[in-house]
């Protein structure tokens, strides 16, 4: 397949005829792969090069150092996750080997004063530090560029569901969204019976904003019983669905399996791995008005998926 590419700051600048057939051709990839190139991001060159930088730092330091913020208990949603700590494939019900990664992992930057108590203690747990110089700003930069992607994006999405551009801004005021460092080790050896870097699974959430390391391989998408890899560009962003957003288009758009393969020899690989959620308390109701989908909360929604990958 020919992958398909997005470039976001066309589509803000575009006049109306234009801007309505990208947000035509944005609805078909929606509708038909879930995930896309996504260029004319605007983020910029610095704010990548200094989360990269830290994310390196971190993962080459030593077990010891990288378990010093290892999650304080079972369920506790940030910090370090080492080797053999989590398998994506159950999220969808098939039994696997953990995955072949370890991963850093960092919540919402600020904390609503009104915000529940249910959310303050899964979604707004404070995000456990490393220590390493430079680490946090670079984090917390990285993290807010996403955040504003995300919502430009998402406005994006409403225009190309033939709905006012700001739709989707009530749902997304303080969005409870979710950061991820993943370093992928080299595999020298063969893997488990159906081990993966990553097992085949959904994104949970409204969409996610992946950042692959230039270079890297081994991201793929499930196309008609294929697995198809998917390409890295220098200084593009992959996007893709996630289960949330398709449940809200009342699976008008795709959230599409995909997994990163494991085979011998492969070398170490990092990427980060940026998870939009809409508010805690957002009510995600199916925007055609039917009954494909009950309403549910974002954030009892969430919480459900995550406890459901553990190892």
């Amino acid at each position: 397949m020919t992958f398909p590419r997005f470039n976001l700051a066309a589509f803000e600048t575009a006049h109306q005829d234009a801007r309505h057939d990208m947000a035509r051709a944005l609805d078909h990839i929606c509708r038909d792969t879930g995930f896309l190139v996504l260029e004319g991001h605007g983020v910029a060159p610095d704010v990548i090069a200094d989360i990269w930088q830290a994310a390196e730092v971190f993962f080459a330091q030593n077990s010891r150092a990288k378990h010093a913020v290892a999650p304080p208990y079972q369920g506790y949603p940030y910090g370090y996750l080492g080797p053999d700590t989590e398998a994506l494939a159950r999220s969808k019900g098939e039994e696997t080997p953990p995955d072949l990664k370890e991963s850093f992992n960092g919540g919402p930057i600020k904390v609503p004063a009104d915000a529940c108590a249910d959310a303050m203690g899964f979604c707004y747990q404070p995000t456990l530090w490393p220590d390493v110089p430079g680490f946090r700003a670079a984090w917390e930069a990285y993290y807010a560029a996403m955040e504003d992607l995300a919502a430009r994006v998402m406005r994006a999405f409403a225009v190309a569901l033939a709905l006012p551009d700001d739709h989707f801004d009530p749902f997304i005021a303080n969005p409870i969204s979710a950061l991820r460092a993943l370093h992928y080790p080299a595999t020298l050896d063969v893997p488990l019976d159906k081990q993966q870097r990553a097992g085949a699974h959904t994104d949970y959430g409204s969409l996610t904003i992946l950042l692959p390391q230039p270079g890297g391989a081994g991201l793929q998408v499930q196309q008609d019983g294929a697995w198809v890899d998917v390409p890295t560009f220098e200084g593009a962003f992959v996007i893709n669905i996630g289960d949330l957003m398709a449940r809200w288009t009342a699976d008008r758009w795709v959230s599409t399996l995909h997994r990163v393969v494991a085979k011998p020899g492969q070398p170490a690989r990092q990427s980060l791995a940026f998870f939009h959620q809409p508010d805690w308390d957002a009510e995600i109701v199916p925007l055609d008005g039917s009954n494909a989908y009950p309403p549910v909360r974002s954030g009892p929604y969430l919480m459900g998926k995550f406890q459901a990958t553990g190892v």
